[in-house]
């Protein structure tokens, strides 16, 4: 089990994903894991606090990136814009082929369904904490932030279930134009 392999995270998040396809979520240990990815179970840890985390790795990089595009937006922007944007733009850090994977192991699992709705309302309340900070009043910022992780959970779901949607930016798009249309 060499140091000397590359991209050791990248390697358990694949062999991770890989097993819990195969074998379920629940029937597949750090073990196993750690074992598939040619690394040891403490390098594994080094990366992951559990093997939950493994599906949820980069939560807190699309967090910071769509807070930081919250806060760099321009002013003209309305809340609601200024969210969907950066929700958008946050999304162009994904891979399809992995979100669907990813997508279809948290669907078969109650318990990591009930994580990824507390890492949404977490980041739900970042953008409202983000909009807050631009100067948006607090219930404004959270009818923004709502909206916005709506149409940012719609929009993902369109794109991994459709490889014809376009890139996740389009979708998003696409579901802000469905709902001005419902509210216009």
């Amino acid at each position: 089990m060499g140091r000397w392999l590359e991209d050791a995270q990248g390697r358990l998040q694949h062999s991770a994903l890989e097993l819990f396809g195969e074998r379920g979520f629940e029937q597949t240990t750090v073990a196993d894991i750690a074992d598939r990815a040619g690394v040891t179970e403490r390098t594994f840890f080094r990366y992951f606090a559990d093997k939950r985390e493994v599906l949820f790795a980069g939560s807190r990089e699309l967090q910071a990136a769509v807070v930081e595009a919250i806060a760099s937006a321009p002013s003209t922007l309305s809340p609601l814009d200024t969210a969907c944007g950066a929700l958008s733009s946050g999304g162009s850090l994904f891979v399809r082929a992995y979100s669907q994977q990813r997508s279809a192991v948290i669907a078969a699992n109650p318990s990591l369904h009930e994580r990824e709705l507390l890492k949404l309302a977490t980041m739900g309340a970042a953008v409202a904490g983000a909009l807050r900070a631009r100067g948006v009043s607090d219930e404004n910022a959270a009818v923004a932030a709502e909206t916005a992780m709506t149409v940012f959970k719609l929009a993902f779901e369109r794109w991994i279930s459709d490889p014809g949607s376009g890139e996740f930016e389009q979708c998003s798009t696409d579901v802000l134009r469905q709902l001005r249309q419902l509210t216009g």
